[in-house]
């Protein structure tokens, strides 16, 4: 019994209550109270409006119910004690009639059930759905909106069933019915099922923050957690120009049967650049999981992380791997394994960080006991391979330097993980900062600096950008354009954090980085012994080798490395990989003992195991090195060559002019200080001359194609970082290339920043290809500084809208040199049309416009119509796979009945009609 007056007394705590969880527990309770009818819709509406804080939501949910009397506030404490505890039972109470004569009102009030049992299946519900006709297109989109998860799409799907009457919700209470409904357990062992328990909690435990980026420990991942834009790979060899934009997944949909490589494999990859939010990704999969909310298909799940298991010498065996590795089992070991063994489909292991492995995948060693011990190298290569428990999903992460084509042949399904789009990196600062005002705030600031914006598509950056919030919205000097600048800034703001307040002024250079130098240099030395190592995960022994104190770890750059294992001491770990890169070229500058001769080893080539650094930068850029006497040269010549490259970027952008004040303020003498920097700019000049010089010569009457090699955008990339305009203009001068192609290549925004600030400087105008990249609507904002060099610009697949072809057509009116543009296998729909016919109106010498596989319609196709009358130099138009329909074939039709110089055109209409023009004659096929 819960009278008004003790509601009303418990008042505090049931806030507390209903905001301690997450916007999908409060959401859960306010299904069970629809369902009960304890809230009429117009109460479920005020309820559920988006963007609200929800400890407002709560308190006004508290006042709904208080105002029904005794039974409303008995009905909540019931809601949520429901809401507690079905996210443990394997299937809700579903008996329903599929043919209700009523069935608005019985999905509200099986609302419950139903929101649980569409939760895997919501995508292809909406599409069938929107097949049947009763959603629209837009309707649909609204729904699959990236800041809902899948559950809030169910409900909304729901939602809108209720105030629809085309036979929406009959259709809902008839199809939900048939889905699959999640498997029971298949054993009554106690000793498995509490062992299940156990690794639940345990795994719960392990999850629920997020430690990786901050030491304090106090990011809760529900809170946070924002999806990332997860795709499925497409083989650049398979990529034809009517091929679909590869498909994109949410992370429910991780084991469905879409874009599968082989079915018989059980590897499923996930490759992403560093930071790109794999760690993160993998950690809300086993927290869904532990809480019962998805992925229940599987009832034991044991996640690995590759650095803690690089630092394992003794033999392991699979029982050895997954009981003293991860969970131990309290009882009946052999009983829990002998399951393991007999149910391999009901297990999932994940295995974070492939790529900090020494070895790579062979497959030379068969392995097939699971009970032999083996060496770690032999035990992962044959359970990937199915070798060992076969039929288990294994799920790997990894960047995607380390990924080689043995390993792919493994494995059933690749993902590309490409960060966060630019609706996902608004909704991450919202989430990060709730007091009013801040966010937006910093949203505005980032939207005005494209820079800093295109940084921020990584995760870890914008997780960055939130912690120096204070410092960038206070900046007077403007914001940080590199990546160099902006882990300075994220330096300066934990070191401030550490200092006594009102000590030292803001700024590193006010005697803030000279204070604490000592400290940072045992870093950075332990960030050097680590990359030559591959060692990335420090233990108490290896600490105290580097003298890395508790001082030291109280800057906050070490946190404890997060482990499902219990007991003994936990090692330590950098921030992120990058912020140990950072360290490690932080150390190589400010050393004094080893600073030159560590600069002749990073730039030569010397030995078998020399690095890609070396490989890729011309010996003759630096002089003659000495054999290595031992220290950061003799270890930098193992490192990994994906870290190193991080590290000699990191160093580029150290060694800048804009930064030269804060390395003298750290005592680090003038004369070595410009000998390291003319030493690093004349080896990156030098290297990108030879590496276009490599390519060879044209064809005689043909333009110089270069397709560049892996080194080349991470060449871009470092010389961007010293942000210098002479060395830029120096590396490409007298450069004679009519067309570069980089497709498949990962270039982002920011890299779409370096490429501009080199390319603008080309004398010589050429085609640039970046088809089946990431370049979006930021990077393409990036690239308009060098337009002007550009006749060409191919940017197929690259998940651009409007917004950014809007601009790009407002710039390329301006360019007299482009003259083509390809932007098929993007997102575009008519809003872009009437910056495409302005363009097509007013440049005069425009000849080819390829739109193909858009969402361009019969209006767009009318407005581009318009554009074309105007035209008279156009020679190829590309519409293929848009929706114009017959209105729209018909008015481009009339608007080049009588143009003189368009020599190719190709769209399909809806009633499958190819239009064709070529050579000036119309012909028809169907």
């Amino acid at each position: 019994m819960c009278t008004q007056d003790a509601f009303q007394a418990q008042r505090s705590q049931l806030v507390g209550l209903l905001v301690s969880g997450s916007l999908e527990g409060f959401e859960s309770v306010l299904d069970w109270l629809l369902s009960w009818e304890v809230l009429s819709w117009e109460d479920y509406e005020g309820l559920s409006l988006p963007g609200q804080p929800l400890s407002r939501l709560a308190r006004r949910l508290l006042d709904t119910v208080w105002n029904k009397g005794t039974w409303g506030c008995e009905q909540l404490v019931a809601a949520v004690r429901e809401a507690q505890t079905d996210c443990q039972a394997p299937e809700l109470s579903s008996c329903w009639d599929p043919h209700s004569p009523h069935p608005a009102r019985d999905l509200q009030s099986h609302r419950p059930a139903i929101v649980r049992r569409l939760y895997s299946h919501v995508e292809g519900v909406l599409d069938l759905a929107w097949e049947h006709g009763f959603i629209s297109q837009y309707e649909c989109d609204e729904i699959r909106l990236p800041i809902f998860t899948s559950s809030q799409r169910a409900r909304r799907l729901l939602d809108l069933a209720t105030v629809k009457a085309n036979g929406l919700a009959a259709f809902l209470l008839r199809h939900v019915q048939e889905l699959p409904v999640p498997l029971a357990l298949p054993f009554e062992d106690a000793a498995c099922k509490k062992y299940m328990s156990k690794l639940r909690s345990t795994i719960s435990a392990q999850s629920r923050f997020l430690s990786t980026y901050d030491g304090a420990e106090n990011l809760c991942l529900e809170e946070i957690y924002t999806e990332n834009v997860l795709e499925i790979r497409t083989e650049a060899g398979l990529a034809e120009p009517l091929q679909k934009s590869p498909a994109t997944l949410g992370l429910e949909e991780l084991f469905s049967s879409r874009g599968h490589l082989n079915d018989d494999a059980d590897t499923l990859l996930v490759v992403g650049e560093a930071g790109s939010g794999k760690s993160t990704l993998l950690q809300r999969l086993h927290l869904l999981w532990a809480s019962g909310r998805d992925f229940q298909e599987f009832l034991f799940v044991f996640p690995f992380s590759c650095r803690q298991l690089q630092c394992v010498a003794k033999p392991l065996s699979v029982r050895t791997l997954l009981f003293e590795h991860c969970c131990w089992p309290d009882l009946g070991q052999q009983d829990v394994f002998q399951f393991l063994l007999d149910h391999p489909n009901r297990v999932l292991l994940t295995f974070d960080g492939f790529d900090e492995f020494r070895f790579r995948f062979s497959d030379r060693e068969r392995h097939c006991s699971p009970t032999d011990p083996t060496s770690v190298q032999t035990l992962l290569c044959n359970l990937l391979q199915g070798n060992l428990l076969k039929n288990a999903r294994k799920v790997l992460t990894s960047r995607p330097a380390a990924v080689s084509a043995l390993l792919r042949k493994c494995l059933r399904l690749e993902l590309c993980l490409k960060g966060f789009s630019e609706e996902g990196i608004e909704l991450y600062l919202r989430k990060c900062h709730r007091e009013p005002g801040v966010a937006d705030r910093l949203v505005r600031l980032l939207k005005a600096t494209s820079a800093l914006h295109g940084l921020c598509h990584l995760p870890v950056v914008s997780w960055m950008v939130s912690r120096c919030h204070r410092e960038l919205l206070w900046r007077g000097g403007g914001s940080p354009k590199t990546t160099t600048d902006l882990y300075l800034l994220i330096l300066q703001h934990f070191l401030l954090h550490a200092s006594p307040a009102g000590s030292v002024p803001c700024g590193l250079g006010s005697g803030l980085l000279r204070g604490r130098l000592p400290s940072l240099l045992r870093l950075g030395w332990l960030a050097v012994c680590g990359l030559g190592t591959c060692c990335y995960v420090f233990s108490a022994k290896q600490l105290q080798a580097a003298h890395v104190g508790p001082e030291d770890i109280s800057l906050g750059f070490l946190v404890h490395a997060r482990s499902v294992v219990p007991g003994g001491a936990v090692p330590l770990e950098f921030l992120h990989i990058t912020f140990q890169c950072f360290f490690a070229a932080l150390y190589l500058v400010l050393s004094a003992d080893l600073s030159q001769s560590l600069l002749r080893q990073l730039f030569s080539c010397h030995g078998p195991r020399s690095s890609l650094l070396a490989r890729l930068l011309p010996p003759m850029c630096v002089p003659r090195p000495e054999r290595p006497d031992g220290g950061a040269a003799a270890l930098l010549q193992e490192a990994e060559p994906h870290n190193l490259q991080i590290t000699a970027a990191f160093l580029a952008g150290l060694l800048s002019r804009e930064h030269r004040s804060l390395l003298a303020e750290c005592q680090v003498s003038e004369r070595a200080l410009l000998q390291r920097q003319a030493g690093a700019r004349a080896c990156l000049s030098r290297s990108l001359h030879e590496h276009f010089h490599s390519i060879p010569a044209a064809v005689p009457g043909e333009a110089k194609s270069v397709h560049a090699m892996p080194g080349f955008v991470w060449l871009i990339r470092s010389l961007y970082e010293m942000q210098e305009e002479r060395l830029a203009r120096e590396a490409v001068r007298g450069l004679k290339v009519g067309h570069l192609k980089l497709t498949f290549c990962g270039v982002g925004p920011a890299e779409c920043a370096a490429l501009a600030f080199v390319l603008r400087h080309l004398q010589r105008p050429m085609a640039l290809q970046l088809d089946h990249n990431s370049v979006g609507d930021v990077g393409v904002e990036q690239l308009l500084p060098c337009l002007n060099v550009c006749k060409a610009l191919y940017l197929r697949d690259n998940n651009i809208s409007d917004r950014g072809v809007c601009k790009l057509a407002e710039h390329a009116m301006h360019c007299q040199q482009l003259q083509k543009l390809a932007l098929f296998n993007n997102k575009l729909t008519d809003g872009c049309a009437h910056s495409l016919a302005r363009l097509l109106a007013c440049k005069r010498n425009f000849l080819a416009l390829r739109l193909g596989n858009n969402h361009i319609t019969a209006a767009g196709a009318q407005v581009l119509a318009e554009g074309l009358r105007a035209n008279a130099s156009l020679q190829f138009l590309g519409l293929w796979g848009n929706k114009v329909g017959d209105e729209g074939a018909q008015a481009l039709a009339e608007a080049l009945g009588d143009h003189q110089s368009l020599r190719w055109l190709r769209q399909w209409v809806e009633k499958k009609r190819l239009l064709d023009l070529e050579s000036g004659h119309w012909s028809r096929s169907g």
